[in-house]
């Protein structure tokens, strides 16, 4: 009995000190990731709010100014066209990114043959430099599509110098790059659903889209909020697709907020200015994950 007693107090200074190195071992990992991380990341974006209320031009001296750079953001025309354009690239690309990707989901999801190499073909856009990718298909919209499509009015000449039609290019790129991350959230929501729960519905006659609706929606609502929102995320910065393939162009017809940014605060001498128009930009996108968050689902997101 004694050396039962024996064994197991061993055994519990023993878990007790696989714990203590567990821990310590978390930490000394979690640690220098963390201080990298404010370093990098918190530090610059603390800078760029302080900087947001002087008048600092990027260079020379500077002096606070309080919230006249805000104030200024809302009367800047320049800046409204930029949020509206933004906004309603985001829009239509994640609209057009749910549908496909969902689609392309479904399909990959039933029992077809080479399914698993489908599903590595269509992630290969996501791996790709969306900068690169961006020149690629700016050499196709410039060089190929005018001479393939000489017979559509809109095709006939560059798309890219339309300021009505500029953006087009611009949402297929995206769409095009972004369907590859979607796709595996939306296989893995799939894989989560029972087999026997459509079983059950057929015997009941709802197959199709009856069994779309009651079923899969309802079940994957969790992977759609994930999705939705960080496609918003995303879209809301668009950056180097726009960069490659108009450069804010024709005009002001496609010109981000991000790239306002960069354009005006680090060659414009607007560099307090456009801090705050990265605060705003930052305080926006947060309200409307939240707001995502709220409306798609909120137990499962």
């Amino acid at each position: 009995m004694a050396i039962k007693k024996a064994i197991n107090v061993r055994l519990l200074r023993s878990k007790r000190s696989h714990s203590r190195m567990a821990e310590a071992t978390y930490y000394w990992i979690v640690w220098p990731l963390l201080l990298l991380f404010i370093l990098f990341h918190t530090i610059p974006m603390l800078t760029g709010v302080f900087f947001s209320f002087t008048n600092y031009a990027g260079y020379g001296k500077w002096h606070l100014v309080g919230i006249k750079n805000y104030i200024n953001l809302f009367g800047d025309d320049r800046i409204f066209h930029s949020y509206l354009f933004t906004i309603f690239f985001a829009v239509v690309s994640t609209i057009l990114t749910n549908l496909i990707s969902l689609c392309i989901a479904l399909a990959l999801n039933a029992r077809i043959k080479w399914r698993n190499t489908f599903r590595g073909i269509f992630f290969i856009p996501y791996v790709l430099s969306m900068l690169i990718v961006g020149y690629i298909f700016q050499f196709f919209f410039t060089k190929s599509v005018p001479h393939i499509f000489a017979s559509i009015p809109i095709l006939r000449d560059n798309i890219l110098t339309s300021e009505q039609w500029a953006w087009v290019p611009i949402v297929i790129v995206t769409v095009w790059q972004s369907c590859a991350f979607a796709i595996i959230i939306y296989l893995a929501g799939l894989q989560t659903i029972p087999s026997e729960l459509y079983e059950a519905a057929s015997i009941d006659g709802a197959t199709g889209f009856k069994a779309f609706k009651s079923i899969t929606l309802p079940l994957i609502m969790g992977y759609v909020a994930i999705n939705v929102v960080l496609n918003i995320k995303n879209f809301m910065q668009a950056f180097d697709q726009i960069v490659a393939l108009t450069n804010g162009g024709p005009g002001m017809a496609t010109e981000s907020v991000t790239l306002q940014i960069y354009t005006g605060g680090f060659t414009g001498g607007e560099f307090a200015y456009q801090s705050a128009n990265a605060a705003v930009l930052f305080l926006i996108i947060t309200a409307l994950s939240f707001v995502q968050l709220h409306f798609l689902n909120p137990k499962e997101a």
